[in-house]
């Protein structure tokens, strides 16, 4: 039977063209996409396209849109053998890595591209990303996916969605995993880095969570951050969950007041994430003083977790778990292979 693989067009830089008539970039028909990108013809399987209208611009995305992503998915999953996701790249990581959380038992690529120039100008990277990520969803041996995960290709790696983050916002090579191998690297051949691909060995059916709450606060700690801020959104109306965004290895100061308002916040019942600013390395709370007293007030490691999976696993946790104590435990562990313990 033949492979087909489906494009979910969402919105992005990759999904415009210069009009002629006016100069101005409009949105792609992907209705039509294989007038403009005629190479797809040359595939051994099938590409179809759905596009969301409106387009949705990426720093508009939100979980509403991270469910409706997951509803399409699963309304054609059995249909087809993989998917790609067109997506702008502002929150492209963040939406990877909902993804990730919310697909369940997943045995087919998810793979979320785009671009940095439009796919209508002469030097877009947009053709070659979405080429390359169609080569890759359909990418079988023994009629099993190579990567049946959820994932981001930019630039020559595949990586793990939810070990990922933009970090330039210029260069066509704008994403980076540095505490994760990437699952292939592409030049002349695509070259596949089997033993990081997660393969799972759950039984079931695939099925797709359709609950996030975003109930969550971001606090990035900072030289002179004073005792009313931190206040202030530790006791903001609503809030279940902080990702706290320490120096180095998880710490922060060591003020009366500043642990004081912690220690406050998680005997009220709110879950603090400790995650490090750097873009490299792992939350280890044990090796310095200030890092100990988070652990002893009760503040959860993220090890090495990024910001974005921080967030969107969090909004997951709250919206499909009973407990904080169910929370924490699965805080604890690596659910997608987000984190290493």
């Amino acid at each position: 039977m033949e492979r087909k693989i489906l494009i979910i067009y969402t919105g992005g830089t990759i999904g415009m063209l210069n009009d002629p008539d006016s100069n101005l970039l409009i949105p792609f028909d992907f209705e039509n996409i294989s007038k403009n990108v005629p190479e797809l013809r040359k595939f051994d399987f099938q590409v179809r396209s759905i596009s969301f209208s409106p387009a949705v611009d990426s720093s508009m995305m939100d979980p509403d849109i991270w469910v409706t992503l997951v509803q399409l998915i699963e309304e054609n999953y059995n249909e087809y053998d993989g998917f790609v996701i067109l997506h702008g790249t502002d929150t492209m990581a963040y939406t990877a890595s909902a993804l990730s959380f919310m697909l369940h038992n997943l045995q087919k690529p998810v793979i979320l591209t785009g671009s940095q120039l439009p796919l209508g100008t002469i030097r877009t990277d947009g053709k070659e990303n979405l080429l390359t990520a169609l080569e890759i969803a359909a990418a079988q041996k023994n009629k099993q996916a190579l990567v049946p995960e959820v994932c981001i290709y930019f630039q020559a790696k595949l990586f793990r969605g939810n070990r990922t983050t933009k970090f330039n916002a210029e260069h066509f090579r704008a994403f980076r995993s540095d505490n994760y191998p990437p699952l292939a690297e592409v030049g002349i051949h695509i070259k596949f880095n089997y033993p990081y691909i997660r393969y799972t060995t759950l039984s079931g059916n695939f099925w797709a969570a359709k609950r996030m709450d975003t109930s969550v606060a971001l606090l990035k700690i900072f030289p002179g951050i004073s005792q009313p801020v931190l206040e202030s959104l530790l006791q903001a109306p609503g809030i279940k969950a902080v990702v706290l965004e320490t120096y180095g290895s998880g710490n922060a100061p060591t003020h009366k007041w500043f642990l004081d308002a912690l220690k406050k916040a998680v005997d009220r019942g709110i879950i603090i994430l400790n995650v490090t600013q750097c873009l490299a390395g792992s939350v280890e709370m044990w090796r310095y003083e200030t890092g100990i007293h988070m652990l002893e007030i009760g503040i959860i490691s993220g090890h090495d977790i990024t910001t974005e999976a921080a967030v969107t696993k969090l909004m997951y946790l709250l919206a499909n778990c009973n407990s904080n104590e169910e929370i924490k435990a699965s805080l604890n562990k690596s659910l997608k292979g987000e984190i290493n313990i």
